[in-house]
């Protein structure tokens, strides 16, 4: 899909053709529409490709005629029913004569800009426009991670109620949440040190200024990021040694149950033998049978007692 956006008297406005100093947003596009805006534009296919590959990597790449800006945006993944958290990459295109993004999908980055959410946004301000992007991107990041820790809150309660392995399983999707996000922030911090660096990408002071209030979010974002995912993996840690010491406190329960039962089994099995009945107590008794099971009994409970004061229980 192919929308076209230009900033009038300080409104956003969609427009049908491509002007001077407009905004090509090209979301999840056809081959078609690839390589029209390639032609139109003087730029390399597979520049234009490059951010609809889910692995390609965040970089700069300053050609003659154009610039590709290509970094990690966060997004929402729908699984099961349930909301996770995973990156995908944005490419920001810039010519003389328009500024051009692509991405898989639709995403919360470019919408505020498509809304005319965001102020002071020029469409022919093209490096601002890119460091206002940029600024968004790692504001999303912050958010998410917010909604991140507050999930993983939620589910650590539950596990303090009832320790299951879907519990655990959504504490490790969260996990992995993180690790994208650690990895993708990472990335991006490359490439906001690149173009506070290179001299190719047209600057003004105030952009200078803006780029390192970007740089600054990005390093916050990187900083929660980590701190969560800490967070995280202590807190999956102790469950597991929790989870596994109660196993242990369960087996040790069983087994003690075990010899004390066993007790009253060993008694009735030397009883049951087939041998001359004048060779076992009480045989000839008339209240043998009760003689036994008390003893039995008896037995039975030193032996828990005995278990109960070394706390086997």
């Amino acid at each position: 899909m192919i929308q076209i956006f230009m900033t009038e008297n300080g409104t956003v406005h969609q427009k049908d053709e491509p002007q001077a100093g407009a905004w090509i947003a090209l979301t999840d596009p056809t081959a078609t529409e690839i390589l029209e805006v390639s032609q139109r534009y003087g730029i390399d296919p597979d520049h234009v490709r490059a951010p609809l590959d889910e692995e390609e990597r965040s970089r700069i790449e300053v050609e003659d005629q154009y610039s590709l800006v290509l970094v990690d945006i966060p997004t929402i993944e729908e699984r099961s029913g349930k909301d996770w958290y995973v990156t995908i990459p944005l490419g920001i295109l810039t010519t003389e004569q328009a500024i051009i993004t692509v991405c898989l999908e639709e995403t919360p980055v470019l919408t505020a800009f498509m809304d005319g959410r965001v102020k002071d946004f020029h469409t022919y301000m093209k490096t601002r426009f890119i460091l206002q992007i940029l600024y968004r991107n790692a504001s999303l990041y912050l958010q998410y991670l917010r909604i991140i820790d507050k999930k993983s809150t939620a589910v650590e309660q539950t596990l303090h109620r009832s320790q299951r392995n879907r519990e655990l399983i959504e504490l490790l999707e969260l996990e992995k949440s993180l690790v994208y996000f650690i990895t993708s922030l990472r990335s991006n911090e490359v490439v906001l040190e690149k173009l506070l660096r290179t001299e190719k990408i047209k600057k003004y002071p105030e952009d200078e200024d803006f780029l390192e209030d970007v740089i600054v979010e990005n390093k916050q974002a990187i900083e929660m990021a980590n701190i969560y995912s800490d967070i995280l993996s202590g807190t999956m840690d102790a469950f597991a040694s929790v989870i596994s010491n109660n196993l242990n406190i369960v087996m040790k329960f069983l087994a003690t149950v075990t010899i004390v039962m066993s007790i009253p089994t060993m008694v009735a099995s030397f009883y049951g033998m087939n041998v001359n009945p004048a060779g076992i107590p009480f045989a000839g008794s008339v209240h043998g049978f009760w003689i036994v099971l008390g003893f039995a009994a008896l037995l039975s409970l030193v032996v828990a007692m005995i278990f109960s004061k070394k706390d086997l229980f």
